[in-house]
């Protein structure tokens, strides 16, 4: 017998409940590619009629062309403000803040519920040393960096953890006895953690799913609209038909339908498909002695306590089939769908992390923004730049073989670079520089400074100029030695 029930769970739910999540799924990304090619079609997209090589190359302009030169924080002019300035925008100072971190959150992994008093105050002081290392650390960036630390994202959110833990700290017994829990603030504070994904080269498979899941938020937002929506329906109805259902089995008084919002609860503990079938018994009983159908309630009209069996299973049963197997199921594909564009996005040649380490480098030589480099710290600046986009030096060969666009002054752009850049890295193609050209245009509003230059000449130009200057001046200094040499000749054949 109880290979019957073995064979009904192997082929029952392992196999057809996983088909019908995989025919939703396909579904689903059907209907995306629809909507796409729909925008592509219509609303003047090219991709579609793309090679490989080209989508590779047009999803590295995407990359580039959102991103522009940024103004770097200055340095202050006090000697002290510029020493501590100089110590917290080091990489190790940002290390030794992450090692604290993880350090106070060993500190709470001790924590225990009956512990004695002389732990409970050595935990107590060992916090407050990290309130105040970490109120510490914000005092010295507000201190270097000016109001110039509340332009970083980053800064904000430790700012607000510290006050946090601060007000956690000598408001506690208030704070617990009126709100939430203090030992909350200090769960906050360990999100900071999230800042050493950046620092660390090894975690970008951590990184790549960080980035699916945000790239999932609208849609997961929408489904979790639409879920509301079935269940804000669904309670609804299910007020108007078992609010005054025996109380027995998994109907209590948390669990029932008798408000709107117990009913929610139920139905979320339905879409989690647990614990259904203990709601569902007391609904199925239809008369004596299992309940009372004559049972007053006061203050309405209904009587009985006696549930429909027959409303009752095709509200679970709908109910289940809708929420659990279709939206649920929907989250999935979502996220799925999500990874495997932050997947093949993560495996290209260059990503968003290689971009923004170029700005930052950018910064250190251009560091009044103005999106112009002098030609003579190119070398210096290519030589800057980390794998793929670095260029060791000696390099000025390949620099003067790219030939990039000059303005007058001996400028060169940030985008003719970058784009120069990103072609050496993505390879040669017959078509790329006619998609370039496509993209720049579309790149030339979030560039208007670009537009207001012109190139007079280029890389190559001019070192073309200079080797034809240096063969006229070799050629000119012969003449004027070989005539010079004539007269004395002429001057001592005279005398």
């Amino acid at each position: 017998m109880y290979l019957y029930f073995v064979a009904f769970i192997i082929f029952g739910s392992f196999f057809t409940l996983n088909l019908f999540i995989g025919v939703i799924i396909d579904n689903f990304n059907q209907q995306k590619k629809k909507i796409i090619l729909f925008l592509l079609l219509y609303l003047g997209g090219q991709d579609i009629f793309m090679t490989e090589e080209q989508k590779k190359y047009y999803n590295a302009m995407k990359k580039l062309g959102s991103k522009k030169p940024q103004k770097p924080i200055p340095r202050p002019a006090n000697k002290l403000q510029a020493l501590v300035f100089d110590i917290v925008t080091k990489q190790a100072f940002d290390i030794s803040i992450m090692v604290l971190i993880c350090l106070n959150m060993v500190t709470m992994m001790i924590e225990t519920d009956e512990q004695n008093e002389m732990m409970e105050n050595i935990l107590y002081w060992i916090n407050l040393i990290f309130v105040i290392l970490f109120t510490g650390e914000c005092v010295l960036k507000l201190f270097s960096l000016r109001y110039y630390y509340f332009t970083i994202g980053w800064n904000i959110f430790d700012f607000v953890v510290v006050i946090l833990s601060i007000v956690g700290m000598f408001l506690a017994e208030m704070i617990e006895k009126y709100f939430v829990s203090p030992t909350l603030f200090r769960v906050i504070r360990l999100a900071r953690i999230g800042r050493i994904l950046r620092l660390i080269k090894g975690a970008k498979g951590i990184r790549t799913l960080l980035f699916a899941l945000m790239m999932s938020l609208p849609a997961l937002f929408n489904i979790g609209l639409l879920l509301f929506l079935v269940m804000f329906i669904y309670a609804i109805f299910g007020m108007s038909n078992f609010a005054y259902v025996k109380r027995e089995a998994g109907i209590d008084d948390m669990f029932n339908f008798e408000t709107f919002g117990n009913s929610m609860i139920c139905l979320f503990q339905i879409t989690t498909s647990a614990g259904w079938n203990s709601l569902l018994d007391p609904i199925l009983n239809s008369g004596e002695p299992d309940c009372d159908p004559h049972k007053a309630h006061p203050g309405s009209s209904v009587k009985g306590d006696c549930g429909n069996p027959s409303v009752g299973i095709f509200f679970f049963v709908s109910y289940i089939i809708i929420s659990f197997l279709v939206v649920v199921n929907m989250y999935i594909a979502v996220i799925l769908e999500n990874f495997g564009v932050a997947t093949e996005e993560s495996a290209e040649p260059l990503s968003e992390d290689d971009f923004e380490m170029f700005y930052e480098v950018w910064e250190k030589f251009d560091p009044d923004a103005t999106q112009f480099i002098d030609y003579s710290k190119l070398s210096d600046f290519a030589a800057s730049l980390d794998p793929p986009l670095s260029l060791p030096k000696p390099n000025k060969v390949q620099l003067i073989a790219m030939d990039l666009p000059m303005v007058s002054g001996d400028r060169i752009h940030c985008l003719d670079i970058l784009f120069a850049f990103t072609k050496r890295v993505l390879g040669e193609s017959d078509e790329l520089d006619a998609l370039r050209i496509q993209m720049e245009d579309r790149f030339m509003s979030a560039n208007p400074s670009k537009a207001s230059y012109e190139p007079i000449t280029t890389t190559l130009k001019r070192k073309q100029e200079e080797v034809s200057a240096t063969v006229i001046q070799r050629a000119y200094r012969c003449y004027h030695f070989k005539k010079s040499l004539k007269k004395v000749v002429f001057m001592y054949d005279k005398d």
